[in-house]
């Protein structure tokens, strides 16, 4: 019973550590600025097979450095159908960090990664192929936001899904 004890406190702490640490966000894309975005492209519909655009597409020449916004654990970096070269990464706050259309990725799952530190170059892989080069960067709070349900289509997933456009100008 005692070990369950510190192991739900020490759990407990962990969890606290993580939703107070600071993001301290950063544009993930090497040398952009906010004029390399559109900043009304965020829960933008019709959005293809998404149906709405759930982050933002920050475009860029090809081969251009994608940075981590935020320092985080990877979860994943891998390919997926429609995001193509992607990398997650598990940041403060219990938010997921989301980088698609990589032409590159130079992180593996598991590793530490610093705020700023390269983890791949923009491109336009998955369903990006017939776009300019880009890098989509979503942020999912695994911690929900209820407040923010509405009646949009796919409404109820605003608590999820974050405004990296929003989050970066903030930080700026």
């Amino acid at each position: 019973m005692k070990k369950l004890m510190i192991s739900a406190v020490i759990a407990f702490s962990l969890f606290m550590v993580a939703i107070i640490a600071p993001e301290n966000q950063l544009i993930p894309v090497q040398g952009a600025t906010e004029k390399d975005w559109n900043h009304d492209t965020f829960w933008y519909e019709p959005w293809g097979k998404s149906g709405v655009h759930k982050g933002i597409d920050i475009f860029s020449p090809a081969g251009k450095s994608v940075i981590a916004s935020t320092y985080g654990i990877v979860l994943f970096s891998g390919v997926v159908a429609l995001g193509g070269n992607v990398v997650v990464v598990l940041g403060p706050k219990w938010r997921l960090h989301y980088y698609a259309h990589l032409s590159d990725s130079r992180i593996t799952a598991g590793t530490l990664v610093r705020s700023s530190e390269i983890i791949g170059s923009v491109g336009n892989s998955g369903n990006a192929g017939d776009k300019p080069p880009h890098l989509h960067y979503a942020i999912i709070t695994l911690v929900p936001y209820l407040w923010r349900m509405d009646f949009s289509t796919q409404g109820w997933k605003k608590i999820f899904y974050l405004d990296p456009g929003e989050r970066l100008l903030a930080a700026m």
